[in-house]
């Protein structure tokens, strides 16, 4: 008996190594791979043959434009492919780490995909303060949004023209209020929402699984579970350096083609550094993403 022909569709869910399909006719298949090679991600486009009424197997991604995920010495995550911007949450309470999302930041830029942060809670008293520690990274080039995510309307005027006709991921520590966010732009999404723990000062996982949701009018959104790590080992050191735009023209002065930014004698991002041109929290970041990454290849 012949196998049934091979069908297109795209990833819409993924958990574990259990994928949803949503196959060209607009059909759904629950569908799993073979193997041990790393399994497709949300946003990938992929064959299926069809097992059942219901089921199928991942023959093949088809070639990504992007691929956006995060790697430490143990495991990698992958969050989405094929995604056209980033949306990173953030809140005052809990406070939302820089270093978080200065990686978050770095993996965007070395994915060549556009980043977005929106500041959540914008009601609380703690807001002034955290928007002011984005700062830097906003004279940089991403975006910054203020808004209450409790507040429908504002969302949807604010946030929503944004989101148009576009792949968008939702990224966020836990507590940030993603959840919230996205019932307020996807209504029929009924994430679960829940406060997070004052004893810990930190949230809770409530999203287990990545998932895209359609956007009324054009677009999606995906929402990924909350992290509380974002190591950045599959990384080279170009690729690394690509994520601190503000490195693009010092790098031109210096004196050594495999200069590393850290000690080297006529080194141009140094002397931007020393200058003020250069914030040195974010250049200790690079430090440590380079250390970290350096460290994992040695063992």
């Amino acid at each position: 008996m012949a196998e049934p022909a091979a069908l297109g569709g795209r990833v819409v869910a993924a958990h574990g190594r259990h994928y949803d399909v949503e196959i060209e006719d607009g059909s759904r298949r629950q569908c799993y791979t073979r193997g041990k090679k790393a399994g497709p991600a949300v946003g990938d486009q992929v064959r299926v043959r069809p097992e059942g009424r219901q089921e199928g197997v991942i023959l093949d991604i088809l070639p990504r434009r992007n691929l956006f995920y995060r790697s430490d010495a143990q495991r990698s995550k992958q969050f989405a492919a094929n995604i056209d911007q980033l949306l990173l949450v953030l809140a005052p309470e809990p406070e939302f780490s820089d270093d978080l999302m200065g990686r978050a930041l770095v993996a965007a830029a070395s994915a060549a995909v556009p980043a977005l942060i929106v500041l959540n809670k914008a009601d609380l008293p703690g807001a002034a303060a955290a928007r002011a520690r984005l700062a830097t990274v906003e004279s940089l080039g991403t975006p910054v949004l203020m808004l209450s995510a409790l507040d429908t309307d504002q969302v949807r005027n604010l946030l929503g023209p944004r989101l148009q006709d576009r792949l968008t991921l939702l990224l966020g520590q836990s507590g940030m209020g993603k959840s919230t966010l996205l019932n307020a732009l996807v209504p029929e999404a009924l994430a679960a929402t829940q406060a997070h723990s004052e004893a810990l000062g930190t949230g809770r996982h409530t999203t287990t699984r990545t998932q895209l949701y359609p956007l009324p009018g054009g677009g999606g959104l995906i929402d990924s579970p909350g992290f509380q790590a974002f190591g950045l080992q599959h990384l080279s050191a170009h690729d690394i350096e690509q994520g601190f735009p503000e490195f693009a023209e010092p790098i031109a002065e210096c004196r050594f083609y495999n200069c590393t930014h850290r000690h080297e004698p006529g080194c141009g991002v140094l002397a931007a550094l020393e200058r003020g041109d250069i914030r040195a929290e974010r250049h200790a970041l690079y430090m440590r993403i380079l250390a970290e990454n350096e460290a994992a290849r040695r063992y």
